[in-house]
């Protein structure tokens, strides 16, 4: 696949379009617009930089850092930009897998349902612990090919963070779940009084209604983007104004987890980091919140 600089120059000019329109940080709008300017002016084909260099010469081009440049490379590689699915409220597991080659909208579906892994590194991890083999469809030769698609996605240190996850060593940097809450918190507080900027899906949403709030803010040193869950699987239980996506980055260090409302066990009522329920403190009354809709699977 030849992505030419252009290409990318429009891309990043949308994401900063978005973020402006969804009332971003304005140092990250500037930051995008910067760095598209670098890659029209710049004479040497950027994937070329890529192939030669690695991501750290795209990191040491002018007004590109570490974050943009891993968007960069991601878009070389994937022909797709994941943030810029997110802002333009079309961004799903499913849409993310089905960008590796050889893995279909069908499959990707499969995948999610099967295994229940959100973001690319946690389908890595599933890759090389046993899991993404038992997926109905997928042999040895295809989650091979699955393993080195998303090596090449996340950089060349993909493999030694998945066995190092495996080994149960220090996992990458995440924000504490109590900074994760205090988001998810102010985002629902501000969709329910109507003061966000409202985005229309592309996915589940025939009318082309504006219905999603979006917000964008940086706490503690990261850089949070909050919206509603519009997955299949929130659509199934009801969930599309309960499970709450956020995405987090910092210093290029980027991850996504979900907030729900926990129904079961000392922790019924509260608002959860799913993955992470042992972490909030039982009972906690300031986060407790019913809901209506069921938890997480």
């Amino acid at each position: 696949m030849v992505v030419d600089n252009i290409e990318i120059a429009d891309a990043l000019d949308r994401v900063a379009d978005l973020l402006e329109a969804q009332h971003a940080d304005g140092f990250r709008v500037r930051a995008y617009r910067r760095a598209a300017q670098t890659c029209r002016a710049l004479p040497r084909p950027l994937g070329v930089i890529l192939a030669t260099e690695g991501q750290k010469g795209l990191d040491r081009l002018p007004a590109i850092g570490k974050s943009i440049a891993g968007s960069i490379a991601e878009y070389l590689v994937t022909g797709r930009l994941r943030l810029l699915d997110r802002l333009e409220g079309e961004s799903s597991p499913e849409v993310l897998f089905a960008t590796l080659p050889g893995v279909g909208e069908e499959l990707a579906h499969r995948i999610h349902a099967e295994l229940g892994v959100e973001t690319l590194e946690e389908l890595e991890v599933a890759a090389h612990d046993g899991r993404l083999a038992d997926v109905p469809g997928i042999g040895e030769r295809r989650v091979h090919a699955i393993r080195d698609s998303i090596a090449a996605v996340l950089g060349p240190s993909s493999r030694r963070r998945a066995r190092q996850l495996r080994a149960a060593e220090r996992p990458p940097e995440r924000p504490p779940v109590g900074l994760i809450l205090a988001v998810d918190a102010e985002y629902r507080r501000r969709a329910a009084e109507g003061t966000l900027r409202k985005i229309a899906p592309r996915r589940f949403n025939p009318s082309g209604e504006a219905w999603l709030p979006i917000l964008h803010e940086t706490r503690d040193g990261w850089y949070f983007t909050a919206l509603f869950s519009n997955t299949a699987r929130a659509h199934q239980f009801g969930a599309t104004r309960d499970w709450v996506v956020v995405f987090h980055e910092r210093e290029g260090t980027e991850g996504q987890c979900t907030v729900v409302t926990e129904h079961t066990g000392p922790r019924a009522g509260q608002r959860v980091v799913r993955g992470r329920e042992q972490e909030t403190p039982a009972p906690a009354a300031a986060n407790a919140e019913p809901g209506t809709a069921q938890a997480a699977r």
